[in-house]
């Protein structure tokens, strides 16, 4: 039976990325704030981790489910790293590596489509609170969230 840390570091493991992608496919779908391209890079980790962290809880015990959690974890921080680097580009504390990205919508007039699209710069926060932006509070929980999961891993050891 796996310990009471494991446990734990097993459900942060998926709780915090899904957390994190809820809020985000809710502000885009619900909120009508488009993500940029860093945004999007912002997701692929968490996909990752929530897929990991589901896998730490169908295999059974005699798996590795102990290294799918610390790759969870990983994937989380990712995400992190990755938002520390679009809030600083948001802040202007140095330059973004991408163009402005559009979300255009399928069918219909391609380039009709394409000029009626929202322009989503990666430099300008769509939205903040307390001048933290979303990529911001995504580095603040994403880098939270992991280092809480491998302290938990870390603990099972002992």
């Amino acid at each position: 039976m796996p310990g009471r840390s494991f446990v734990t570091a097993r459900w942060l493991a998926l709780l915090v990325p899904g957390a994190l992608m809820a809020g985000a496919l809710g502000s885009q779908y619900l909120g009508g704030l488009y993500p940029c391209e860093m945004c999007h890079w912002q997701r692929w980790p968490h996909y990752a981790a929530i897929l990991l962290a589901l896998l730490a809880f169908v295999l059974p015990a005699r798996a590795p489910r102990g290294v799918l959690v610390a790759l969870a974890a990983f994937a989380v921080l990712t995400s992190g790293a990755i938002g520390v680097f679009h809030a600083g580009v948001e802040y202007h504390w140095w330059p973004g590596i991408t163009a402005c990205s559009s979300t255009v919508a399928a069918g219909g007039d391609p380039l009709a489509a394409i000029m009626h699209a929202p322009i989503v710069r990666c430099d300008v926060p769509q939205w903040s609170f307390a001048g933290i932006s979303l990529a911001g509070f995504n580095a603040l929980f994403s880098l939270g969230g992991g280092i809480a999961i491998l302290a938990l891993m870390a603990a099972r050891r002992r």
